[in-house]
């Protein structure tokens, strides 16, 4: 893929040398001008992200000791929110991670509580975006398990998640939370398959099987939830509309390399991907959905085999891609001017990163000029980085922190399977953000005898009508019994066993006499 002008491509490409890169990259910023006198003039483009600088953290605040995950599997092995750290971590005999309060700092003891139900190895994990206290993990074991963390953190190892969702015949390498839709929870697995859940009731509500031909690299939700891009190993970038089932845009051979790919949403609608040319060097690409057929840019980076792995922040418009063994940051910023993707600078490390965990906006320190934090992982520890703009006043900065996506879910899971949208409630972080009280993760669960199955109807979902007040009432009232007739049936139950286990004890004292 050759350069557009005022692109880096494979004569100047960017980070050939993980140290040399600020330099080398610098012509990636910059675009040309005519001088008053008919010359050309380099002149550096405004932004107020130029001087964004990253730095690790005292040793005394990483958390230490913590046997990071070896399983051979491109996910971050790390997920953040204001109150959590939580990490995929070495377990015999099944998977397990640690949940640590962000003030657990230091060395982590071997005997630390850890959430290890799930029987294969975990790989992947994500906070829902609505409740700080609530995990879902997907495993090597084919389920997907949700969790509620205690409020000040684990005292006892937690084996009994809230649900189980089964539905996937291989393993399930991906869960993603929907991000403004209460309890609703995508998975994708081995199985080339991506489920809809709807947590609250434990049910698989949308089933798309039969849309990948070959193994899924990486989903993610647009910014109101009504769209998902994939990127998956037959080269293809796929944006699906999960409701109606139909692949809306598709792109073959994004990138042209056998290794993995990522394809993210941006903002605006636009996608970003990740991946290797048919030389095997690494390459990032924007592309608009309503016409696949050429990148808005591409753009070579260097010939490091590590997956590269977004992390984008709609507010700033700034995308940082931390590869897999890398042991730097690169970030960029998108804008609407040519070249599109403007590189920004460069945090380098010695340490190269096992996985990365993004702390979401409302987690970030404004006083400090904070616009990201990274919580690197090593072979033994999680390091915090911080990412820092420079700035002299201690006043808010409201051109640095615009209102950003708060906790509260702007739908409930019905509405959204019923078709409506809605974009994320926005919060202001002028006085900082306090986690509020969260509620806590209820599932009630249908009664299975006598509901139908509803995973792979496409027809079932779509055609639901709009529900009046009375027929919501009405509807509520018929769940209502069904729950107290299954309530009888298990006292009912529990009565017969009462009985069956007092008979047993006087046949067995009978017996000993």
């Amino acid at each position: 893929a050759s350069a557009l002008p005022g692109q880096l491509g494979r004569s100047g490409s960017c980070c050939t040398e993980e140290h040399g890169c600020s330099a080398a990259c610098q012509g990636f910023a910059a675009s040309a001008q005519p001088h008053a006198l008919g010359t050309m003039r380099r002149v550096v483009r405004q932004s107020k992200f130029r001087h964004v600088f990253g730095q690790a953290v005292k040793n005394d605040q990483c958390y230490d000791d913590i046997r990071v995950s070896r399983v051979t599997w491109d996910s971050s092995f790390c997920a953040v929110n204001p109150r959590f750290v939580a990490i995929i971590i070495e377990a015999s005999g099944g998977g397990a991670f640690l949940v640590l309060p962000l003030h657990k700092t230091g060395r982590i003891d071997k005997s630390y509580p850890t959430v290890c139900g799930h029987t294969g190895p975990v790989l992947d994990i994500d906070w829902c975006p609505h409740n700080d206290q609530v995990i879902a993990s997907g495993s090597e074991d084919c389920t997907v398990m949700v969790w509620q963390i205690p409020e000040n953190g684990l005292t006892l190892s937690l084996t009994e998640p809230v649900v189980i969702l089964e539905g996937h015949s291989k393993r399930v390498g991906i869960v993603a939370w929907h991000p403004t839709a209460r309890n609703v929870l995508l998975s994708a697995g081995c199985d080339n398959a991506i489920i809809i859940w709807n947590v609250g009731t434990g049910e698989a509500l949308i089933n798309l099987d039969d849309m990948h031909s070959d193994m899924i690299y990486n989903v993610s939700w647009n910014r109101n939830g009504s769209l998902i891009c994939t990127a998956s190993k037959d080269k293809k970038v796929r944006v699906i509309d999960p409701r109606k089932q139909e692949i809306v845009a598709e792109k073959e051979k994004a990138h042209e390399g056998a290794r993995p790919m990522r394809a993210i949403f941006l903002a605006d609608g636009n996608v970003f991907t990740t991946g290797f040319s048919r030389m095997s060097e690494r390459q990032l690409a924007l592309w608009n959905p309503k016409n696949m057929e050429e990148p808005i840019a591409l753009h070579e980076m260097d010939t490091s085999n590590g997956v590269l792995l977004p992390f984008y922040d709609p507010d700033t418009s700034i995308i940082y891609l931390c590869g897999k063994g890398d042991s730097s940051i690169r970030y960029f910023e998108i804008t609407d001017e040519s070249p599109y993707v403007h590189y920004l600078n460069t945090f380098s490390s010695k340490e190269p990163q096992r996985g990365m965990g993004y702390m979401p906006k409302r987690g970030l320190d404004v006083n400090k000029c904070e616009i990201a934090r990274f919580f690197k992982l090593h072979e033994r520890k999680c390091e915090p980085i911080i990412m820092t703009v420079p700035r002299k006043s201690d006043l808010f900065q409201d051109d640095l922190y615009p209102d950003t996506a708060g906790p509260e879910a702007a739908l409930e899971a019905e509405e959204w399977f019923e078709g409506k949208n809605a974009d994320p409630l926005l919060i202001s972080l002028k006085d900082g953000y306090i986690p509020g009280k969260n509620r806590d993760l209820k599932v009630v669960k249908k009664n299975i005898l006598d509901s139908k199955p509803t995973a792979n109807k496409k027809c079932d979902l779509i055609s639901i009508p709009k529900k009046t007040a009375d027929a919501a009432s009405g509807q509520n009232e018929a769940k209502l019994d069904e729950i107290l007739k299954e309530i009888k049936s298990i006292k009912d139950t529990i009565c017969n066993q009462d009985e069956r286990i007092s008979k047993l004890e006087q046949q067995m004292a009978k017996i000993a006499a």
